[in-house]
């Protein structure tokens, strides 16, 4: 293994975490950005108003999401076994 092999590795490796933490990530600041706008126009301070529909934004966005990780990661792991043999030499 050299190298740039590992570097390659390494790059897909970030890139694929990225891209299957992006939806979630993305929509509970979008939720977090429209219920601080909320609590600022309306001066409610609540704690609770701020975690519970961001936990429920993401388990759906998980829920709706699962599918395209799942593809995503098992073609990544497809690939990561399929070039073994390459790997260790």
């Amino acid at each position: 293994m050299n190298q740039e092999t590992v570097i390659y590795l390494g790059q897909q490796a970030m890139w694929i975490t990225l891209l299957l933490s992006a939806p979630m990530l993305i929509s509970g600041m979008v939720v977090g950005v429209v219920i601080g706008l909320f609590q600022s126009v309306t001066q409610v301070q609540e704690i609770t108003l701020t975690f519970v529909p961001k936990i429920v934004v993401v388990m759906i966005t998980f829920a709706l999401f699962m599918p395209f990780m799942i593809s995503t990661i098992l073609a990544f792991t497809a690939e990561m076994f399929g070039g073994a043999e390459a790997l260790i030499q």
